[in-house]
């Protein structure tokens, strides 16, 4: 018997999972034609309005394909039933695909048995010895080499997951001919002189503990406004990557709880075994303890949702007392009055 069309995708690797989802909705084209494509977020979008979409078939189009982020806060029972009535019912025939997606590495147990193990996936971060193979691989599929050292130096200034490498990588192609063998110099030219503030280089700034804690809040807000001012000047996504960050950094802290050293392959396998990335998380970990790391997702997924609800209007304000918390107070959260 065929499977329904539903899909839990999890994990912070974001290139391969929408990859993933890519393929999905290639496939889903070929069997039912032009499809009408949704994407929401749990945060905003009430699991049965979602469900009820999918109940129905499109008036203009072969099928549905929807994509449902942050599942992780999917665990209510009314939701929960929803999801379940619709993947063990309806779901079984009809053309309509359902893709939940969480940058965590886990749903509720009750969302996550609704799926087919087959059609669940883990995207965990590529592991260390992997990254240098794909970014000779990526400019050698699209006609460019690269030398060891300038690979090397790609990966010390670019967050390690292929959304990001891709991105990051695909400047050269725009600068140089096909054929041409990217050097140190190149790299330096390319990556360092045409910078890009986001997420990953805030959370450098504000985890920066050579610094005082004025001077990093200065800094960091520096970096906020040059973000909002470029292309990509969603505060959502500077949450999400604020998030994957600081998520990390609780890991470590899990690592370290007992007071005794993690071994280099309890590093590798949640994610440390880079030096650049031990030495971020070691910075890091001066300046916020466990409990501050955890205040200060909760202070994040507020925040995001905060955004979500009242619109673009206060963004900016409210990404700066964000800031403002998280440096000057450790994650504790702003009074109101």
């Amino acid at each position: 018997m065929k499977e329904p069309e539903i899909y839990l995708f999890t994990g912070p690797e974001i290139g391969e999972k929408k990859e993933a989802i890519d393929t999905i909705r290639e496939a889903a084209e070929k069997s039912s034609g032009p499809l009408d494509v949704y994407t929401y977020y749990a945060t905003e979008t009430r699991v049965i309005d979602v469900v009820s979409q999918l109940q129905n078939l499109s008036l203009f189009s072969g099928a549905l394909f929807v994509v449902l982020k942050n599942a992780e806060l999917i665990k209510g029972k009314s939701d929960v039933d929803a999801l379940s009535e619709w993947t063990k019912g309806g779901a079984k025939d009809s053309p309509n695909t359902l893709i939940l997606v969480s940058d965590e590495n886990s749903v509720d147990k009750k969302v996550e048995q609704l799926f087919p193990a087959s059609h669940r996936k883990i995207f965990w971060e590529m592991f260390e010895n992997r990254k240098p193979q794909w970014v000779q691989g990526f400019f050698k599929k699209n006609g460019y080499s690269i030398t060891t050292d300038a690979v090397e130096q790609v990966l010390e200034m670019v967050e390690n997951n292929t959304e990001t490498l891709k991105s990051e990588c695909s400047r050269f192609f725009y600068c140089f001919e096909k054929g041409h063998t990217i050097s140190s110099e190149d790299v330096d030219k390319i990556l360092s002189h045409n910078k890009e503030e986001n997420a990953f280089t805030l959370f450098n700034a504000m985890s920066d503990s050579g610094r005082s804690q004025v001077q990093r809040f200065e800094t960091s807000l520096e970096i906020l406004q040059k973000i909002r001012l470029s292309k990509d000047s969603s505060g959502v996504s500077l949450i999400a990557g604020l998030s994957f960050s600081f998520r990390q950094l609780r890991t470590w802290h899990m690592l370290f709880a007992d007071g005794t050293s993690p071994s280099d392959v309890q590093l590798k396998t949640s994610g440390f075994s880079s030096n650049k990335v031990k030495e971020k998380m070691k910075n890091a970990s001066k300046i916020w303890n466990a409990g501050a790391t955890s205040s200060i997702l909760a202070l994040l997924a507020d925040t995001d949702m905060k955004i979500r609800e009242n619109g673009s209007s206060l963004e900016d304000t409210m990404l700066t007392l964000m800031i403002y918390s998280i440096v000057m107070k450790n994650g504790l959260f702003c009074a109101e009055y």
